[in-house]
């Protein structure tokens, strides 16, 4: 806790302990002012709790739960269920087009967020295409969905806490087609795939007689999240940022330069690309990690999840069979059918494990496919 503590200090200015290792952070978030101060404020105020909580170590799921309450002009926030307790706004200011919000953030960490007593789950990001490729014309942004791919790819590999990137495709999510998509995941030990397409990247002239002409563009996507178990659709989100494109209406943007990401637009997509990550640790953080059996010999078996998944030398995880029946509709269902056996890890790798099955006698039904589920840790 202390370690930790020292590190928020780094990043987020002074804090101080408080009872049951509770501890609040001082942090100045900000946010591009271009619509109205009450929109950029509420984004001013998400980006300092979030700040706070990712610095501190706090269970991501719960900030999808508190943004509505941002909205709120408002100087005091307590929340209950939440390891973040109370948000206080000391100050609030506008310099060079930001807004800025100082804020107190007191957070409990808990050791038994989702994201501490499961493994991360596998993601595979598929490319995120354009719907109107003209609307990519300002600016000759045409590989804009690959490039945002990629700033997605880095934001979960960062930090994401209940996700690891497995990899990324080109080939297209098909919802109508559950044993493709299943199919798709088994090759990159991907448990859900995660995809988009951007709709919308019009722009809009704002003139003035006092300054120089201006352009707002919107950057809107559909994104859809698929079980890579099952093939069944999960969920499916529409997000929108609207910022300044700073850039000449003839030039050619290279959306891979600093350039591009640190004016206002890429700022914006930045943001966006949080929401979604956000949005996925709210929704997904809490369901069960499935690692899978990849190969067994007598009781020792090999899964495929390692360290980066967060597996340790003598974890304790229980094995599933899993069994296929078609039902009344023609359609190929998965089952998890319990067992008696429990696997102990004895050697962690990169992205792949090994243990030995404690109850040797039954170790020869165990098939490659077979499921495992973490068992919680004795000392909770």
């Amino acid at each position: 806790m202390k370690k930790m503590l020292r590190k928020a200090l780094l990043g987020l200015g002074m804090f101080t302990a408080l009872p049951l290792q509770a501890a609040w952070f001082e942090v100045t978030g900000q946010a591009i002012l271009l619509e109205s101060k009450t929109s950029a404020r509420t984004n001013a105020i998400e980006d300092a709790v979030y700040r706070a909580m990712y610095y501190s170590g706090a269970d991501f799921s719960s900030f999808s739960q508190m943004k509505p309450y941002f909205q709120e002009d408002r100087q005091d926030y307590q929340f209950n269920g939440t390891e973040v307790r109370h948000v206080q706004i000391s100050k609030a200011f506008v310099k060079d087009g930001n807004y800025y919000v100082t804020a107190r953030v007191d957070i409990y960490p808990s050791a038994k967020s989702c994201h501490n007593v499961q493994y991360k789950k596998g993601l595979l990001i598929s490319d995120f295409t354009l719907s109107v490729p003209q609307q990519a014309a300002l600016g000759g942004i045409y590989q804009i969905g690959k490039d945002f791919t990629q700033l997605l790819k880095r934001q979960i590999g960062k930090q994401s806490q209940s996700f690891v990137v497995t990899g990324t495709s080109e080939i297209p999510l098909q919802p109508g087609n559950p044993d493709a998509m299943m199919m798709l995941a088994e090759d990159y030990d991907a448990q859900y795939i995660i995809s988009g397409q951007v709709t919308d990247l019009t722009s809009t002239l704002d003139q003035s007689l006092l300054s120089d002409d201006k352009i707002n563009r919107q950057f809107s996507v559909d994104t859809m999240v698929i079980n890579g178990k099952t093939g069944e659709i999960l969920s499916q989100r529409k997000y929108r940022e609207v910022a300044e494109w700073p850039f000449s209406r003839i030039s050619q943007v290279d959306t891979q330069s600093a350039r591009f990401w640190v004016s206002p637009y890429g700022a914006a997509l930045q943001r966006l690309s949080r929401n979604i990550m956000l949005d996925m640790e709210s929704s997904l953080a809490c369901r069960a990690s499935l690692p899978e059996v990849v190969n067994a010999h007598g009781n020792q078996v090999q899964i495929n999840v390692g360290r980066v998944h967060g597996v340790k030398q003598g974890d304790e995880l229980k094995l599933w069979h899993t069994a296929g029946f078609i039902d009344q509709y023609g359609i190929s269902r998965n089952r998890m059918v319990e067992t008696p056996m429990t696997l102990v890890i004895d050697r962690v790798y990169e992205t792949s494990a090994e243990g030995s099955v404690q109850q040797s006698e039954l170790a020869a039904s165990i098939q490659p496919g077979d499921l495992l589920t973490k068992q919680p840790s004795r000392r909770y």
